[in-house]
């Protein structure tokens, strides 16, 4: 297992498919090879989850595709949005 990325200082940005209403908002950061740092933007200060590029796009794919359990309001909704 890869050691845990030095989240200082790191640029987040909100996920396109984050809702605008306060909710469910999901930040990445970007410029971390082998990583996805991601974390609730709703308590930045919090815990971040890192995961590899592969599980990260596989989830991507997945809420593109609808098949994430739970997630099909919210990517309606996005998709309304574009």
């Amino acid at each position: 297992m890869e050691p845990r990325p030095d989240l200082t200082g790191a640029h987040w940005r909100k996920s396109s498919y984050s809702g605008t209403n306060g909710g469910e908002c999901v930040e990445a950061a970007d410029g971390f090879p082998g990583a996805v740092p991601v974390r609730d933007s709703k308590n930045p200060s919090g815990p971040a989850l890192v995961v590899g590029p592969g599980a990260w796009q596989t989830f991507v794919d997945g809420l593109r595709q609808d098949a994430v359990p739970g997630t099909e309001r919210r990517v309606e909704v996005a998709r309304a949005r574009q």
